[in-house]
């Protein structure tokens, strides 16, 4: 009998283990009726629309964006200034009486008040209030505050071209890169394929064992060469994405871009250069300020006029009729001019110091002038140059492709050395850089030249 309890209690117990098992198994294995969720594709980004993004992006662009805003402001609030302006004044004064009465403008008798100054012991005030001031400093600061706006706002457009410039480099540098892996994977490719020849051809005792080992050594050198190209790669794409997204990691692509454009003619440049430069503007508009400001120091010589009406009740009672049917409802108007006499020639001070920030503008306008002119022949010499080297770039990876083919086709044969084949190798992996190289020169430098003529 114990026997039977004891059998029956370790089966319950298999069984349950078995159970166990069971389940810790079925929950172990993969769901196969749920899919991996589909990662979406990185998104490809054009020039145009890396160059969007950043000025979306850029806190310097975006601060000149504020800075010029705050100026176009600036100017309206001065040419409000000169226009008249209404205020609605109201007004209580209460006066201790002295104990005796008089008239003080009003019908019948009143109580008089104890200071001279006030007209009754209660006076009420309800008016509107029109005020106007001319004067010559007004004008020149309006014409300098409108100045300095359009300054603001060429300081805006170079800002902006400063960091179209930069988005350029950095879209044609990252597409450089990408070009000089693909290049230095043929490389590593054809240095691999020259160490299984040699080792093919040694196995066959056609070729010593040095010939293996010079493949070897070129292929090591392909091979650092190619994880120098992937990692300047990835800098240059993180720089880029610096420009363009919160997170420089996120992953994108960059579309290619066709063929340039040829070259306009350089005196269409330079009347584009003349007619959009920012930074000419910029100082063409500094100059008309500073000449503003001495205007405005000079204003200190004349006089001010001001003018003021107003419209309302000053009376003993707040109603728009007094005792004895008295009209309360009224008006006044009034003119004022003052004439300066003596500063201890403080004016005459601010018109020197207003003279010598106006011959500094001056001498800041003609440099940029000067500097325009040599930066426009620098960038289109550059990129004419720039161009011209690149059909010969290509001229050079065709001879050294074609030169790597026959000397490999001449040691097959066994008129070449190893060495021959590593130097025809390193030679194409060079004009194949060289060319890429030279193309993103080409491209930054037409970028710079349309940069500086507004284009971009």
């Amino acid at each position: 009998m114990l026997r039977s309890c004891a059998s029956s209690r370790l089966a319950a117990l298999l069984g349950c283990f078995a159970l166990l098992c069971a389940c810790a198994t079925a929950q172990s294995l993969p769901q196969a009726s749920q899919p991996a969720p589909a990662t979406a594709p990185a998104p490809v980004f054009t020039l145009n629309q890396a160059i969007a993004a950043a000025l979306a992006n850029d806190p310097a662009f975006a601060t000149a964006r504020a800075t010029s805003g705050s100026a176009r402001l600036d100017a309206a609030i001065s040419r409000d200034a000169l226009l008249p302006n209404a205020a609605a004044h109201g007004d209580y004064l209460f006066t201790q009486p002295n104990g005796l009465r008089n008239q003080a403008g009003q019908t019948g008798s009143q109580q008089a008040p104890r200071f001279i100054a006030n007209n009754a012991i209660r006076e009420y005030a309800a008016q509107l209030l029109v005020n106007e001031t001319l004067s010559v400093a007004g004008v020149a600061g309006y014409r300098r505050s409108r100045a300095l706006a359009a300054q603001s706002a060429a300081d805006l457009e170079s800002a902006r071209r400063d960091l179209v410039s930069r988005v350029v480099t950095a879209y044609f540098s990252a597409l450089s890169t990408v070009g000089k892996v693909d290049v230095a994977q043929r490389a590593l490719n054809e240095a691999n394929a020259f160490v299984d020849l040699t080792n093919e051809l040694e196995n066959g005792r056609e070729v010593a064992h040095a010939d293996v080992v010079k493949a070897d050594l070129a292929a090591q050198q392909r091979q650092r060469e190619f994880d120098d190209a992937t990692l300047a790669a990835e800098k240059a794409r993180l720089d880029l994405g610096v420009l363009l997204f919160p997170d420089p990691r996120t992953l994108y692509t960059l579309a290619e871009t066709g063929q340039l454009a040829p070259l306009p003619d350089q005196p269409a440049i330079e009347a584009a250069a003349a007619r959009n430069n920012p930074d000419l503007r910029s100082a063409l508009e500094a100059l008309r300020a500073a000449q503003s400001e001495v205007l405005a120091a000079r204003a200190g010589y004349m006089p001010t006029l001001g003018f003021n009406y107003t419209y309302g009740i000053d009376a003993p009672q707040f109603a728009v009729n007094g005792p004895d049917q008295v009209h309360n409802l009224g008006y006044s108007a009034s003119a004022s001019i003052d004439f300066p006499v003596w500063d201890w020639f403080a004016t005459h001070d601010r018109v020197r110091q207003s003279q010598l920030r106006e011959k500094a503008a001056r001498a800041a306008f003609t440099t940029t002038q000067r500097q325009l002119i040599a930066q426009l022949d620098e960038y289109y010499h550059e990129a004419r140059v720039a161009s011209d080297q690149v059909a010969s770039l290509r001229i050079s990876a065709d001879t050294a492709r074609e030169s790597l083919r026959l000397t490999r086709l001449r040691y097959s044969s066994g008129e070449a050395l190893a060495l021959e084949v590593v130097d025809a190798q390193s030679s194409l992996a060079q004009a194949e850089a060289a060319l890429a190289d030279g193309i993103l020169r080409s491209h930054v430098a037409r970028a710079n030249l349309q940069t500086l003529t507004g284009v971009l």
